[in-house]
């Protein structure tokens, strides 16, 4: 399959080989037609260049940040586990019926009443009622 560029060339090259000149008003046209037709197709190359290199920084983003998460969040997905800050607080344990996360919240957040779902965005409302008294995670620290 030929690249933009290469089939600009290849008019070019058509154009050039069945001898049309500049001389004629026709021929002055198609000539201009393909200088925009070759300035497009650079363009676009340049354009994909730069996509291409755009996507490899966000997929390293991603890992970056998905190694990140682990390390912050653990395996089971809950950011009480081994962290030391937060020892003397209480967590608990909330799904969003949106998207299924689970989250950890924590006094304060849940006395607000409301928040936003950290993965998609759904508005969240919490009575204490409804709110079970662990995080649910296994921390001995918050059982």
């Amino acid at each position: 399959m030929m690249t933009i560029t290469e089939k600009v060339s290849y008019l070019k090259g058509l154009c050039e080989g069945v001898g049309i000149s500049d001389e004629t008003k026709e021929g002055r046209i198609i000539k201009a037609m393909i200088d925009v037709l070759d300035d497009m197709a650079l363009t676009i190359s340049d354009m994909e260049d730069g996509f291409a290199e755009v996507c490899e920084q966000v997929d390293a983003i991603d890992e970056d940040l998905g190694s990140l998460e682990e390390d912050y969040y653990g395996e089971d997905g809950c950011s009480c586990e081994d962290d030391d800050d937060f020892d003397e607080e209480e967590l608990y344990e909330v799904t969003c019926p949106s998207c299924g996360e689970t989250i950890c919240i924590d006094e304060e957040m849940l006395d607000a009443g409301q928040m936003e779902c950290p993965s998609c965005g759904e508005h969240l409302e919490f009575d204490i009622d409804d709110v079970e008294d662990e995080c649910g995670c296994g921390c001995e620290d918050h059982e």
